[in-house]
């Protein structure tokens, strides 16, 4: 087989001082464009809009990487440095973008942007326009200059909530008798307190989880809960912060909420089309909630009376993993902890790239330790060159990208599951050649033990399957310009493909082709798979209130349009007596600040939470209608690639989906899955 050799990945050896200096560079070299772009006396498409794509082009990647370290570096002073980093770019940005004359310039030649013949670069010209005119260039220079600091105040604020959640060090401290029904292979990794003796529970996922899920003592996912639920307490004042400096710039721009301001470019458009989505949702989905709830309240007496307990009048928030996790072993046979047995990190990741490479023709290699090209920030990634096979099985492969995985925690590491794109692709300027993506999963599930290999719960092979999508969206991107690259697409829309690519981890036959026992190597059993399977909406309803929660959270504090309702907001009672109204369980009467680990409202995600459900419209509808009957069919993943995966934002979505499906997309598939 003959392999097209690969492009150079980024080096990752920089030090803190080097990681300020080259951010310095990249600011200098983005201004000097600038100021040669204002001195055009005669501006067209081909002096300015195609000098600054090609820019963008060449540049974005630095900063991405440079930024990057603060979610991954084992060295604070370089997570410090990337974050400094990052607060230097965002307010440069802020500057070049708030530039008059540099706006003036891109007005005059938007004036004959009817003359440009290329769809994409006419794409590009628009967002440019759009972007100053959002940036407030209308406004008097006194208002200019006051949005300028309050962007730039946003940044920092958003930067300061990600570098708290980063550095998250707070833990539990449990005896082992507390601990009971917690997998020893789960207590035997938890450190020991010196002092107490007892075992030390962090807020990291593999530890938290199985103890919210299966201690048996109530006290004990009580403390835990609350625990995790205030571990950046810290956090809370930042957002209060972030919320009036947003409704200040929403005003100050003319709009009458900051969701207005973000919605206008989003596939939503609007408020009123998010709440109308979301309560509507919350509806139908409701009744269905209350007899869920009813079924867990009524295990839980049932387990309060064997174990000779007093019955309690309420099911708490810190019962509901648990029950939820009773009701799976119980009822439906699906025991997490041995079917975990069933899915090694090692062979599970081999085996989900397999599903991968053949949806899309692709072939994923990793790198060797004495691979020249392997270059990695810590000695836990894993490294893979990406391949397209051309032609459908032509002897010829086509290197696409770079792909990194980043997958155990550790100390100062971004604590969640993500996707980072660090290289968008893009068109040289030769017309011909690409330059290719780099893309990063980062993740963090239970490192492997002296007796037992990282072991995945099924919920984490979900979660991996869907961070890889985000990944594959990254890789198969072929658009000319790297600002329309791959996931760079509108924030409600950007979850989709992900979403539907989680399918295949609820489909027998892949499930089973996943599994292999760690010490056997056996396939899970047929009557396990389908007990899993029947499994999936298991107290569905409940679910999907939880994210209705956090969608309104986020939507009631940037919908808020007068000063005096602005002053009355208060985080703690919203956040906890609204998760009551719509989650319908209680919180005991104890209140939390889990807002301060809400990270989307903080960063990316304002006014957008919302996305997560919108965009599961499109992703079941993506699903049912071209894997659904055949989830492996090679020609159907190709002609997803070639409509959506690779067009990223270069056109509107919506035109990408009507030429996938054929059709505009439909509710029927979303409302089915949910059993409405």
């Amino acid at each position: 087989m003959s392999i097209s050799t690969p492009t150079t990945p980024p080096n990752w050896d920089h030090t803190p001082e080097q990681v300020i200096e080259l951010t310095k560079e990249f600011i200098d070299r983005y201004i000097k464009l600038n100021d040669e772009i204002v001195a055009i006396e005669s501006p067209t498409v081909d002096n300015v809009l195609i000098p600054l794509a090609r820019h963008e082009n060449k540049e974005d990647h630095l900063a991405n990487q440079l930024s990057f370290y603060q979610y991954v570096s084992d060295n604070k002073e370089l997570r410090d440095a990337a974050q400094e980093a990052s607060r230097l770019v965002d307010s440069a940005f802020i500057e070049q973008g708030m530039r008059v004359d540099l706006y003036n310039v891109f007005q005059k030649v938007n004036e004959s942007k009817d003359e440009i013949k290329d769809p994409e670069t006419k794409r590009f010209l628009e967002k440019v326009v759009t972007a100053f005119k959002r940036n407030g260039l209308h406004l008097q220079e006194e208002q200019r200059n006051k949005l300028k600091e309050l962007q730039k105040k946003l940044a920092d604020l958003g930067l300061e909530f990600s570098k708290n959640s980063n550095e998250e060090e707070g833990f539990e401290l449990f005896t082992k008798e507390e601990l009971e029904g917690v997998p020893e292979s789960v207590v035997s990794q938890f450190e020991k307190d010196e002092e107490s003796g007892k075992y030390k529970m962090t807020f990291k996922y593999p530890d938290i989880f199985p103890v919210l899920k299966y201690a048996k003592h109530q006290e004990t996912r009580k403390r835990a809960f609350i625990g995790d639920a205030n571990k950046l307490k810290q956090n809370a004042p930042l957002l209060e912060n972030l919320i009036s400096t947003r409704f200040e710039v929403a005003k100050l721009l003319g709009y009458s909420t900051y969701s207005e301001y973000v919605l206008e470019e989003r596939l939503a458009k609007n408020e009123k089309r998010v709440l109308d989505f979301l309560g509507d949702l919350q509806k139908k989905l409701t009744p269905l909630a209350v007899k869920e709830l009813e079924k867990l309240k009524q295990l839980k007496d049932e387990d309060f009376q064997e174990r000779g307990l007093e019955i309690q009048d309420e099911y708490y928030i810190w019962d509901n993993r648990f029950y939820d996790n009773l009701m799976l072993e119980k009822e439906y046979q699906v025991d997490n902890a041995k079917i975990a047995e069933y899915f090694p990190l090692e062979s599970t990741v081999s085996k989900m790239l397999g599903f991968y490479e053949r949806i899309f023709d692709i072939s994923v290699v990793e790198l060797k330790d004495d691979d020249e090209n392997k270059k990695i920030w810590h000695s836990d990634v894993k490294q893979f060159a990406v391949y397209q096979n051309i032609n459908h099985g032509s002897p010829k492969n086509e290197f696409i990208g770079w792909l990194y995985f980043d997958l155990h925690p550790r100390k100062g590491k971004y604590g969640h599951a993500a996707n980072f794109g660090l290289a968008p692709g893009y068109l040289k300027e030769d017309g011909e050649t690409r330059s290719r993506p780099v893309t990063a999963l980062v993740c963090n599930f239970t490192k492997p033990s002296k007796d037992k290999p990282s072991l995945l719960k099924h919920d984490e092979v979900v979660t991996f399957f869907h961070e890889l999508g985000h990944g594959m969206h990254d890789l198969l991107g072929r658009t000319k310009y790297g600002r329309f690259h791959g996931t760079n697409v509108p924030r409600d829309f950007v979850e989709a493909p992900s979403q539907s690519f989680e399918y295949w981890t609820w489909s027998v036959n892949e499930i089973k082709s996943l599994s292999s026992h760690f010490e056997t190597g056996e396939q899970l059993d047929d009557d396990l798979i389908a007990q899993l399977v029947k499994s999936k909406n298991v107290n569905g309803a409940l679910a999907n209130l939880r994210q209705l929660h956090f969608a309104f959270f986020d939507m009631k504090l940037h919908t808020i349009s007068k000063e005096e309702d602005l002053r009355k907001v208060d985080l703690v009672s919203l956040w906890n007596n609204l998760r009551e109204e719509i989650c319908l369980i209680s919180n005991g009467g104890i209140d939390t600040y889990g807002y301060g680990s809400f990270g989307h409202i903080a960063g990316g995600y304002e006014s957008g939470y919302y996305g997560y459900l919108f965009s599961k419209v499109y992703a079941d509808d993506i699903y049912y209608s071209i894997f659904k009957k055949d989830p492996l069919n090679v020609e159907n993943g190709m002609k997803y690639r070639d409509s959506v995966l690779s067009k990223g934002d270069s056109r509107d979505v919506l035109e990408s989906l009507v030429e996938l499906l054929g059709r505009e997309p439909t509710l029927d598939a979303f409302l089915e899955e949910l059993g409405l």
